[in-house]
This record gives structure tokens, sequence and C-alpha cells, in this order.
């Protein structure tokens, strides 16, 4: 009988590299869901043996999957495959009830092995060809590449972030869209206006790929988050400059790090700059108007229980775009 392999992942992209790293000789049956709440759906009407989970994800995360497994006793044995592998990710899901963890971008040998582990498969199984439902033929866009390449990338930051502070990082879920000039205020539009934000800026550039990336930070915050950086005079101004541009060069280069690996690009990074203090956030962007329109990945970090905020922008130019479809073209074939 064919094992029942149910996919979650609110990816496209990602959902076809996990159908790719099952063995391709395994009898099994795969479905797919796009969210927690169409995963449970499917175990609660049809039922399934094994449960390629992702962690963040939009209307239902990971978490609260795995929660909704224990409390209903559903018999499902779980895999969660994540960008975010910060130590505490790792041991919650362990906690509740995941067999493994696996960081993203999926390596095929791990997860065999894990499966040998578990008497799920044996390399010397030959059953009948897998039989793929859904989307595992759905051609992937640009965008979708590139969101779950941010999301691997952030979580690289993530945990970075989260090993040198000592604290949980919740991590969101990157957009991507195109925007133009105008709308580039728009971006990084916050729901508290009330508040005054500072801005740093550092370029970068490789294999014809180039752009910009932003860190807006809550004045607000500034202070928490020198505390946790453990500088010693907090009232001064001076803690206050590094504490930006200590995280900025921590989140820009583990992420434009993180994106160039998969891309196998290697990104030159710039000095960080300094775009604006103690201003509102509809001003920190007048005398910064980029020429042309940008492909944009925005992530908004939110540090659990320390009221700390901060959001990223990447930025790459309109003519990176055409360079970036042909390096997934040739990555993906």
């Amino acid at each position: 009988m064919a094992i029942q392999v149910l996919i979650c992942d609110d990816s496209a992209f990602a959902r076809k590299q996990l159908a790719n790293a099952l063995p391709s000789h395994w009898g099994m049956q795969i479905r797919f869901a796009r969210n927690g709440h169409e995963a449970l759906e499917i175990v609660r009407q049809q039922g399934a043996d094994l449960l390629l989970l992702d962690l963040n994800m939009p209307e239902l995360d990971g978490y609260e999957v795995l929660k909704t497994i224990q409390g209903e006793a559903l018999q499902i044995i779980t895999v969660v495959i994540s960008g975010d592998i910060q130590l505490q990710a790792r041991q919650t899901v362990m906690a509740l009830g995941a067999i493994g963890f696996i960081k993203k971008p999926i390596a095929a040998i791990e997860l065999k092995q894990l499966l040998a582990e578990y008497g799920f498969y044996r390399a010397d199984d030959h059953s009948t060809p897998p039989a793929v439902r859904d989307d595992s033929s759905t051609s992937i866009s640009l965008f979708e590449h590139l969101q779950e390449m941010a999301n691997i990338a952030m979580g690289q930051a993530t945990s970075l972030l989260a090993q040198l502070l000592g604290v949980f990082i919740h991590q969101p879920i990157p957009k991507v869209a195109f925007i133009a000039r105008s709308e580039l205020n728009m971006a990084i539009c916050v729901s508290d206006s009330n508040h005054q934000y500072s801005r740093v800026c550092q370029g970068f550039v490789g294999a014809g790929v180039s752009g910009e990336a932003l860190l807006l930070f809550s004045d607000s915050c500034s202070k928490q988050m020198a505390k946790l950086l453990h500088y010693d005079d907090l009232n001064s101004s001076a803690p206050e400059m590094e504490v930006l541009l200590d995280m900025s060069n921590i989140l820009f280069g583990a992420f434009i790090k993180g994106l160039g690996e998969q891309l196998d690009i290697s990104f030159g990074l710039g000095q960080p700059g300094m775009l604006g203090q103690h201003q509102p956030p509809d001003e920190l962007l007048e005398h910064h108007q980029p020429a042309q329109e940008l492909l944009c990945i925005e992530i908004p970090y939110e540090l659990e229980q320390q009221h700390i905020n901060c959001n990223l922008l990447v930025l790459l130019t309109a003519d990176s775009v055409k360079r970036l479809e042909q390096r997934l073209m040739y990555l993906t074939e």
C-alpha cells in the first residue's frame, strides 16, 4: 500500500522542492496543503502517514498545526522543514511531537536518512512509482522563487541576531512586489505614525544584480536594543547610532549572504550609512528617490516580549530582474 505523504507549505516553490526531495522510487501518494487549515482538514478527512510541515505560514502556522495534532491525538508522523533555524524553534517543534527538524533549502539525503531511521524508507525498496497530485508540476513565478529564497535568507539573519541577543525572534513571511518610486514611502509606512524613526542604507552588487537594503528602526526601541547589546551608557547619542549600524550589519550581511548562496552569487557590500534620524516615516525618504521601478522584498522583524520591531527592505533594480530570471532558470534546470 502506498505511503500517504502530505506536504504543507505556503510556497509553491517549496512544495515542489519537497516533492522532488522524496525518494523517486518510493511507493507513495503525495498531497499538498498551502496552510495549516488545509493540512488539518486533509488529515481529519482523508488521513495521512507522513506530514512535511513548514512553520511560517499565513492563517495557521506550523506551531499551531502541531498543537492541534497533539490536542486532537491525530495519527500522523510530522517532520518540520523550515527556514526559521533558531534553536528555540527547533526545541519547540520537537517538544510538540515532531520527529525531526530539517532546515531549508531541503537536503534530500538528510530527509532520506530521517525517513529510514523511522522505518518509512529503505534504500532497496523499489515500489511502484510515486503518484503525485495537485501542484507538483505548477510553474513557479519569479516572485515565488524570491519569496522562498528570502524566507531562507531571513532565517539565517534571524538565527544570528537571536543568538547575539539571547531572545526569540518571530520570523515573518516576506513580501515580494514591484513598486514604483512614488510608492517607496508607502512601503515603509507603519501603523503608528506618531513615532519617530531612523534609517540605515547599504548597497550591494554582484554578477549583474544590484540594489540596496534599508533598515527602518523605531526610536522608541533604541534604548531596549542597546540594553540587549550590552551598551554601557544608554543615554548618549553614540550608542544609538552604534545600535543602528550594528543591527544593519547583522541583518543586511546575513540576509544578503544567504540570498547570494542560493543564487550562487558573491555579493559585495558597501558601507552602511545613516539616511535620517528622529523623523516621521513619511519624511525619511524625502531625499532618497530611486530613478526607476524596483523589486522590493519587505521583512518586518519583531522581537518577542521586547517591544522591538524594525522593517528591512531589500530593493533590487529593474535592470537586475532579467539577470535574476536567467539565474533562477539556470539553477532550476
